[in-house]
């Protein structure tokens, strides 16, 4: 997330070339000039933020696309994004916050979990992310498959593809998995599958108002660090 509100897109973090295998929410390259993606549903006026000691992905698919939504004013945006999905994920010692202004002050709700020796599981679910930093692992990755591709063992989210012949890049047997370490990541959007049962289990859910803004340390998941 940014714990801020941000009124504009950021185009030059949405990549015109995929560089490959850089992680399983890095940004995915594809020709804006193509047409919009469009999403699957209206996103909200911020973005949140994830970090994470370790994500651990079955069954990748990765393309990109455009989140569609409004500002908290109500003027209308397009988020570039990158769509990750997963038909299994464990991740360790999560933490998601949201910074919200309020008529008393900027608060940050800060969500916990996985963090006393048993992961979040996630089924089935999709990352609409804008940034990423992490170290990666993969195995068993194909890159430059349409997304539109039958054999996605993870198929794209309902009414997120403009083109079925759209780049993507995917897991492409059962032996294939996707490794994170140290992740933080800025995201639009976590969904379901809407052609399959998607589940996330939260062990030992720790939910919290904090008062603050993204200038104090102990608010957001992390810090931004400048380039």
């Amino acid at each position: 997330m940014s714990s801020q509100v941000r009124g504009g897109t950021r185009w030059k973090r949405f990549a015109l070339v995929m560089v490959p295998s850089i992680a399983a929410t890095a940004a995915v390259g594809v020709g804006l000039a193509q047409g919009a993606l469009a999403a699957s549903f209206s996103v909200s006026g911020q973005d949140f933020k994830v970090s994470a000691d370790k994500l651990d992905g079955d069954n990748l698919i990765q393309y990109g696309g455009i989140a569609e939504g409004h500002d908290l004013k109500g003027n209308a945006q397009h988020h570039p994004v990158t769509i990750s999905g997963f038909s299994h994920a464990e991740i360790t010692n999560m933490c998601q916050s949201l910074v919200t202004p309020t008529p008393l002050g900027n608060i940050t709700l800060q969500l916990r979990t996985g963090h006393k020796g048993k992961p979040a599981v996630a089924d089935n679910i999709y990352l609409d992310v804008a940034e990423l930093d992490t170290d990666a692992e993969f195995k068993n990755l194909d890159i430059g498959v349409a997304v539109g591709d039958p054999n996605h063992k993870t198929k794209p989210q309902a009414g997120t593809v403009a083109s079925p012949y759209a780049f993507s890049q995917r897991a492409h047997q059962d032996k294939a998995y996707l490794i994170l370490t140290n992740v933080r990541q800025k995201a639009w959007a976590t969904t379901r599958a809407h052609f399959q049962k998607g589940t996330f289990k939260l062990p030992d859910l720790k939910l919290r108002l904090l008062g603050g803004d993204q200038r104090h340390f102990d608010q957001p998941c992390y810090q931004d660090i400048k380039d």
